[in-house]
């Protein structure tokens, strides 16, 4: 063990006081590298008061002192982008370019809290009654916090914290504990962009961490990304303390394929989409549902091309698939591989006794294809999180749409398709937040919004976009009145007043 990862509180490293610390392995190697500090009640305390503190000037500070620091920001990331990638590829274990892209995403949002000026533009009406104006604006809430979860330990944080620092909030972030170093070294850039201490903070932690969180009273609102089950917790559990809550949660993303779609085109848009990042994301495709007429035709595609993925350590520049974040999570994957067989699946490929020469007690597991699924089986019902690509067949466009639209998750979804019509209908019909037209993985760009519906998100708002920027400010309505000297006082009027 080599590294020590602390908590980042009021600008400057905080050394883990609790003794409690969790250990953070490499995946391609199984070798604990590093150990985290997990926080106690007491360390996260420390840390809100840190950001309620800063709040009193941040959240008075001009729009052009926020904007400065945050251009400021945009330029050091880019310019570290490759030691974030870095960190990312030897504690999650992803593969360096797919880990670039996931920075690169990040930048998007915060470009997007760059141009915050136009975002919190108020409204003003003029004479809506005699000499009378009313003004909507909007203002920042407070301290606000952020649990991330590791499969994206820079993208998911910086979804959260660039626009609610922009609003004028102060953040408290509590990033994964299986992959820590990402989120320190984004807050010690924003310190040296210039970002005042205390703006942004970060503690690490378990349960106990998140917990103290959720219970704060100075803690305004909670932003989460993880489980359907754990988003449930967070949402129950901070709404029943008074914050307002983002909770997104899990997903079982399906991809329509149509008769006259392009197959080829399907088959790699299937294989990119389920096996990327070792479908540890949240927007995989996990199930493909084809039409029966050209169902054998694309599961022959699929197989042609996935077994030709080289899979390997994250920053072998080589491998296209890296290995899963911990032993106990490869295991579990590879339970739905080797049980489906007996609910009913033809198992086309079995990716579960994979290894790699040299990185043996890695968490190694190879792609898995699953055809004929049903949907009663566990391989369908629950979320994965790993490179197994289920396939179910339906008779027709509406059968398969009743079969998307039965699924508890309704995050992402995709369709492929020649037909503009058909298009057009899936759009409408589908029951999710997000949807491709022969797109995989339509996860939106920075200025619009990220979320899902069902038990795929908990509470009104989506993250990032027009949504991020209302989740993170509160409206304020300002009617005023200015006497004119020339008009004489109309006396005490006890009825209700009319505009005139």
């Amino acid at each position: 063990m080599t590294k020590t990862v602390n908590h980042w509180i009021g600008g400057k490293t905080a050394e883990g006081a609790s003794g409690n610390w969790g250990p953070v392995t490499d995946p391609a190697t199984g070798a604990v590298t590093t150990r985290v500090a997990l926080a106690s009640a007491d360390e996260v305390a420390s840390a809100v008061a840190a950001a309620k503190e800063a709040y009193v000037s941040w959240g008075q500070s001009s729009l052009a002192q926020r904007t400065a620091v945050l251009f400021r920001y945009r330029a050091l990331l880019d310019a570290r982008r490759d030691d974030i990638a870095a960190l990312i590829t030897a504690e999650h274990g992803k593969v360096h370019s797919d880990a670039l892209g996931e920075v690169a995403r990040g930048l998007e949002i915060v470009e997007l809290a760059c141009g915050i000026t136009s975002q919190l533009k108020g409204e003003l009406s003029t004479q809506v009654s005699s000499r009378v104006d009313v003004a909507s604006i909007r203002q920042p809430l407070g301290v606000v916090a952020g649990i991330t979860p590791f499969n994206f330990p820079a993208l998911v944080p910086m979804w959260m914290f660039p626009l609610a620092i922009a609003c004028g909030n102060t953040f408290v972030l509590k990033p994964s504990e299986k992959d820590p170093s990402a989120a320190n070294l984004l807050a010690e850039l924003a310190a040296e962009a210039g970002l005042p201490d205390g703006v942004l903070n970060v503690v690490h932690g378990d349960k106990v961490a998140v917990d103290a969180l959720l219970a704060h009273p100075d803690v305004a609102a909670v932003s989460f990304v993880g489980s359907t089950p754990i988003a449930r917790y967070i949402h129950t559990t901070a709404t029943a303390h008074g914050k307002r809550v983002q909770a997104l949660g899990g997903a079982k993303n399906h991809m329509l394929v149509l008769p006259d779609a392009d197959l080829d085109a399907a088959a790699d848009a299937a294989v990119s989409a389920a096996y990327g990042s070792a479908g540890e994301r949240c927007m995989a495709i996990s199930a493909v549902v084809a039409l029966d007429s050209i169902a054998d035709e694309l599961v022959a595609k699929i197989r042609e091309r996935a077994e030709k993925i080289r899979i390997g350590p994250g920053d072998d520049p080589s491998s296209e698939m890296g290995p899963l974040i911990t032993r106990a999570h490869r295991d579990k994957v590879a339970s739905y591989v080797t049980g489906a067989a007996a609910q009913g699946a033809q198992v086309v490929l079995d990716g579960t006794g994979y290894t790699v020469e040299g990185y043996e007690e890695g968490h190694w597991i190879g792609l898995s294809l699953l055809d004929r699924v049903s949907t009663d089986s566990d391989a369908y019902r629950d979320e994965i999180f790993g490179p197994v690509l289920c396939v179910l067949r339906a008779a027709t466009y509406e059968e398969g749409l009743a079969l998307i639209n039965a699924s508890p998750f309704g995050n992402g979804t995709a369709v492929f398709t020649r037909d503009g019509g058909a298009a057009r209908r899936f759009q409408l019909e589908v029951e999710a937040g997000m949807v491709g037209v022969n797109v995989p993985i339509p996860v939106p760009v920075g200025y619009h919004s990220f979320g899902g519906w069902k038990d795929s998100l908990f509470g009104d708002h989506h993250v990032y976009g027009n949504d991020g920027v209302h989740f993170y400010t509160r409206g304020k309505v300002v009617t005023t009145r200015w006497p004119d000297p020339s008009e004489p006082h109309t006396g005490v009027d006890l009825g209700f007043p009319r505009n005139h």
